[in-house]
This record gives C-alpha cells, structure tokens and sequence, in this order.
C-alpha cells in the first residue's frame, strides 16, 4: 500500500530508530497524507524541527520519484504528501488485479484466541448482549482477513454451583421468579421437559438442565439468524467437572501467590499490578467467578498455545482485567498476552424515548425482536457504529428508515448504483471485452484525472491500511468510518461525473474504476457482515 511505501522512504532518508506515524489529513489543503517524524526527531537531537523536516522532505523527493505530486512543509515541523496520479493509478490496478485478496494481509504464525458475546443461558440473547456479539464477529473476520488464525469463542456461564444457575433452577421448579421471561415459561410448561424436571429436586441440576436448553436455542439464533459465528462453546461447569478449577487453585499456591483469611483464600493480586488482592475461594467454601476464568485463560494460553487471548466484555466488568493478569503474572505467564476490550451500555431509543429493560425480571428486548423489527443489516451496522468504550443509544426511528438519512442504507445504496451501472454498460457486449478494448484500458488510466475521479481512488487505495488499523487495534469501528466516507465520495462521483454516453475510453477507463470500487465494497461489506443487495 502507499501509505507503506511512504513510511519505507522515509526510513531510507532517516535512517535513525525513531516511530514513524502517517495520517490522514482532515482536509486535503495539508496533504493526501503527512507525518510528524520531524517534531520527534527534534525532541531527540534538540535541533529546529523545521529545518530536520526541509532536509527529510528534500531527501524523500529524491528517493520517491514518480509517487508525489508534492512534498511540502508546514509549521511547526509537518511534512505533507500529495499523492501522483500515476501512483493513484497504478494502485488502481492492483485493485482490479487482486480483486478479493486486496487488503488481505500475509498468513501470520500467530494464533488468537478470541471470546465474546458470553450471554448467560438463562434466558434468550437480548439487546445487552448484541453489542459485544457483533463486535466480536466482526473483529474475528478482520483478523483471520489480516492474516491471523482465530478462534471464535464462547464462554458459557453454567457452572451449577453458580448462583444464577441455582435462581434459574429454583424458578424452573416454580419456586422462585428470577429470570422469568416467556421464553423460559414455554420450556417449562413443555411435558417432556415438565417431564425431566419432575425428576429433579435439586436446584443446581434443574437449572443446570434448564440452562442447556437455553443454551442450544441460543446457539441455533446466533448461527441462523443473527449470523454471529463461533468455532468454540467453552462450557464453565467443564472446568469443575475436569478439575482445572483445583488445579488453578493449586497452581496458584505452589506459586506462593495465595493467603487465608477470614476464612476466604485471596490472591495476592495487589503483589502483581491489581489494587487490592482478590478473594479466589469465599468463606462458605465456593470459588468466585474468577478461579474458572483463570482456568479458561490457562486452558486457551498455556494448553492450546494461543498467542493472545482476547477478551470482549460487558460494562459490569470493568476492572476485572488487572486481577486476571495479576494471577497469570503470579503464575509465570505473559500477562500482555491477555487483551480487555468493554463494551458499555447501549440503550434503544424509540421516538426519542428510551426503552428501559431488565433481564432479571424478564422484561427486555430480545435481540430476535430487535433484527425483526429493523433487519439484520441495520442493527449490525449500528451496534458497530460507536468505540464500544462510549455509551450508545439505538436509534430505533433512524434504523428502520429507507433513505439515505439511514447510514447503513446510505451505505449499500452507493453499493447498488456501481452495481447499476455496470449492469448498464452490459459487461459482455464487444465494446468491454474486445482485446482492443482491453489493451486500451491499460493505457488510458491517465484519463482519470477530474477532482471526482482523484477523489473516490484515494479512498478505494486506503482499505488495505484500514484493515491494518482495524487489526491491530482492535478498532472495526474503523471499517464503518471507511464505508460510510467511501459511500460519500461515490455517491459524489456517482452525480458529477458521466460514465455511460462518456467517449469511449473514458467510459471504459471509468467502468474499470467503478468496478475496483465494488471490490472494495464486496470486501468491506462482507467483513462487516453487511448484505450486498442488488436493488433498493
């Protein structure tokens, strides 16, 4: 990609270790791209950081010919890069060379171990858990596109000594109203579940039961019709069941890592980063939550060999993180290996109004409702929307409108209108696929060369470094952000410029570019999980 070939010539110049950011200018008066490596370098060397950038700029010019219009600098020490048409063109064609494989990165020996979404089996997947399911999807499709090997995983909260299990059980056996939803009534008023249960006195095993049922209902939503993809259904009671919970336990106290008191064993978790020690075994005898989580992550660090563990998780365990590295790090393993990403709550919003929910009481919007309500499409792109570190209202309204107002529709509709023309000029007419025409397109490509024309193949040539943003940050808030400014400068082209009726080999050299732009909204849409409809 450009953006890689600009930071190789700076590094030709410099020749000094020294990081090395590249950046999309805000608006096109301060460059195609620029770069700050100056201002570092002056803080290093404590020379003038304008006269460190006049010798980088001038030493890049001569090393770069043929890829900048030009090169220049700004105050207090920016140099600022104006792509060439040529090299705009030549990406161009790699474009249309690679087709579904641009932007793709280079197979990676690492391996990660990805888990989200983690929805309770006491009850359906509701609006709560939507946030961290998409995002989860969405990220293992960026990752595994990078080049990474993933496993999409699921944390499964069924351990049966668990207190939400016993709630759910002693409901299921009509002696409680936890988790009183109308989905658990069906089960249960099922003769041959009502059947099975009458077998049952004991809470644990009823809600055990009950909880798997849910389970695979869950797991059958997810894969059909929410479209959210999982390799593993990592189950919590397993971890009892094999002994991985003692083994942690005993892993952890041959470590000198643990303490007794007030009759609760704790983890010197302050000792290795945490603010305080963590208490791992309670009073009465039972593990907190974070024993078996310390057992999944050796399960998925040290046994199956991950490089990472990624972990995307719900508001209400913020802070956690620092107490399960502090017990990997008791234990000798690479606690930069774990990763922490919080989702915050997200509130549904109906004619400007919230929809208030409470899973524990049974009220609450399914996420089943939610896709049926809106589509899939629209409530995919809109829970990828936001950083899932900021709070996000869902705009119900706004979701389920057909115009251009609706983002997502805004989206696929530049989407269509490629498609549409291209349809149009009917591909397999003599004009297009003549070896005259063929070999007439390889040259004219210096026919795109209008503002429009410049415009869209700057942003098709910036998905490949898009995609590496998204990857190794973690950020595919970062491919919304890209489509929703793709679909602008489309939509742009789309009204400004002729296409069909043009000369002839300006209508062929522009079919070419319109056709590089539905690759890259192929790859785009199917990364983000999006539908490529083919009429709105």
């Amino acid at each position: 990609m450009l953006k890689t070939k600009i930071v190789d010539c700076l590094k030709q110049v410099i020749k000094e270790s020294v990081p090395i950011e590249i950046f999309v200018p805000e608006t096109e008066k301060f460059g195609h791209y620029s770069t700050n490596v100056a201002l570092r370098l002056a803080k290093l060397q404590g020379k003038n950081s304008m006269e460190i950038a006049e010798t980088i700029a001038s030493g890049v010019k001569h090393q770069a010919s043929g890829i900048f219009e030009k090169i220049e600098v700004a105050a207090p020490g920016f140099i600022n890069f104006w792509l060439s048409e040529k090299a705009l063109q030549g990406e161009l064609k790699e474009i249309l060379t690679k087709k579904n494989n641009y932007g793709a990165g280079l197979k990676k020996k690492e391996k990660i171990s990805l888990d989200y979404l983690d929805a309770n089996p006491t009850g359906p997947i509701h609006l709560g858990h939507a946030r961290s399911g998409f995002l989860g999807d969405t990220l293992a499709n960026i990752l595994e596109f990078f080049g990474y090997k993933v496993s999409r995983e699921f944390y499964v909260n069924n351990a049966k000594n668990s207190a939400q299990i016993q709630s759910l059980g002693r409901t299921a056996l009509r002696r409680g109203d936890e988790y009183k939803h109308a989905k658990l009534l069906q089960l249960i008023e099922n003769p041959a579940v009502r059947k099975k249960l009458g077998v049952f006195k004991d809470e644990k095993e009823a809600g055990f039961y009950i909880a798997g049922l849910i389970q695979k209902e869950n797991e059958k939503f997810l894969k059909e019709k929410a479209k959210i993809k999982f390799d593993l259904f990592f189950e919590e009671e397993k971890i009892y069941s094999s002994r991985l919970v003692e083994k942690t336990r005993e892993r952890l106290e041959a470590a000198g890592a643990t303490y007794k008191k007030d009759g609760a064993v704790w983890l010197k978790a302050k000792e290795y980063g945490d603010s305080e020690d963590r208490v791992l075994i309670r009073g009465n005898g039972e593990p907190t939550y974070l024993l078996p989580d310390i057992g999944y992550h050796w399960d998925r660090l040290v046994k199956r060999k991950y490089s990472r563990a990624i972990n995307i998780w719900g508001a209400d365990h913020f802070g956690y993180g620092p107490r399960l590295k502090a017990a990997f790090a008791a234990l000798g393993v690479n606690a930069s290996k774990i990763f922490i990403i919080i989702t915050q709550i997200a509130r549904l919003i109906k004619e400007g109004k919230e929809i208030k929910m409470s899973k524990r009481t049974g009220e609450f919007i399914t996420l089943e409702e939610l896709i049926e309500e809106v589509g899939l499409d629209a409530t995919r792109f809109f829970f990828l929307m936001n950083s899932p570190d900021t709070h996000m209202d869902f705009d119900l309204d706004l979701a389920k409108e057909q115009s251009l107002k609706n983002p997502v529709y805004y989206a696929q509709y530049a989407f269509v209108r490629a498609q549409s023309i291209l349809t149009k000029a009917n591909p397999k007419s003599k004009i297009l696929n003549s070896k005259q025409a063929q070999s007439t397109k390889s040259k004219i490509l210096n026919l795109l060369n209008t503002k429009e024309d410049i415009n869209l193949m700057r942003t098709l040539i910036r998905f490949p470094e898009i995609i590496e943003e998204a990857a190794e940050n973690y950020n595919p808030q970062a491919l919304i952000r890209y489509a929703l400014d793709l679909a602008k400068e489309f939509h742009n082209f789309y009204e400004k410029e002729r296409i069909i009726g043009e000369k002839k080999e300006l209508m062929l050299v522009r079919l070419e570019l319109i056709k590089a732009a539905r690759i890259i909204f192929k790859n785009l849409f199917e990364l983000l999980g999006i539908s490529l409809p083919q009429r709105m």
